[in-house]
């Protein structure tokens, strides 16, 4: 049997989207519905009631749309509100910092590893715990970054500015000798060009995106609700600017994205 009901993904804005390319490559049968929470961007300066708020919103208005899983997209949201929710609802809630961690300790060699995350992710502590729980062992080093995310969504992905806030938030990991850099903010991998490079060649950067699809996978045949047969089809919708998130998105997916329908969630 196939369940061609969409996957729910969610994120604050345009970051998500490197959830949606691994889930086309990994699993090109399965359609689903993203929703960028461009209206209240950014998240990370946002407090834990707020960003309650807005993920109930948005996995509200998912499930009246029938998804049958939902990808919480977004580092901020899955190292705080995830944990609150996620057994409050009638579909599995799959976040982006477990599987994240997972990668991490996998990859490292010293058991160095380094995190950069929204400030409420790294105030949070979740990636440390997280790896810790893995592994004892490791050493984790987490930095946040506050310019990462309004540099991605304007659409400015290299250049001074983006070179200028690389060094200022990887260079203090790099003296801790990390050998992993885990990008602990789905918009962060848009930079992964100029992060790999001033990293070096001795450092494994960790995009959560890729593994976390390759545990939606795992939990969609668990359930058995793969869609089995057919091509799958997408639809983007924002809360907030469509034209930016259009933009910014076709980017990373290409013609993929076609159009951003704006939606209005109750506040």
């Amino acid at each position: 049997m196939s369940d061609t009901r969409p996957i729910g993904i969610f994120d604050s804005g345009v970051g998500g989207l490197t959830v949606v390319k691994s889930l086309v490559e990994q699993l090109p049968r399965e359609s689903f519905i993203y929703f960028g929470d461009t209206a209240h961007l950014p998240y990370g300066n946002k407090s834990r009631e707020q960003l309650c708020q807005y993920a109930r919103n948005i996995i509200a208005f998912l499930l009246d749309n029938d998804v049958k899983a939902i990808v919480v997209a977004c580092g901020t949201h899955s190292s705080i509100t995830l944990p609150e929710i996620e057994d409050d609802y009638p579909v599995p809630l799959l976040g982006v910092v477990k599987p994240g961690a997972r990668a991490a300790v996998r990859t490292s060699r010293n058991k160095k590893i380094g995190i950069i995350a929204t400030q409420a992710s790294v105030n949070s502590g979740s990636y440390s715990k997280s790896i810790s729980a893995i592994d004892g062992d490791c050493q984790v080093f987490a930095n946040a970054c506050p310019r990462f995310v309004p540099l991605v969504e304007s659409g400015q992905l290299a250049g001074a500015e983006v070179e200028e806030a690389v060094q200022e938030y990887i260079d203090p990991l790099l003296e801790k000798g990390i050998d992993t850099l885990v990008l602990g903010c789905t918009h962060y991998p848009f930079l992964l060009p100029i992060l790999k490079k001033h990293a070096g060649t001795s450092v494994r950067l960790v995009d959560p995106a890729s593994e976390t699809v390759e545990e939606l996978k795992t939990l969609l045949t668990q359930e058995q609700i793969l869609n089995g047969s057919g091509k799958g089809a997408g639809r983007f919708l924002v809360s907030g600017n469509d034209q930016s998130f259009y933009k910014v998105g076709s980017l990373l997916l290409g013609n993929l994205i076609h159009n951003a329908e704006k939606v209005n969630l109750a506040k």
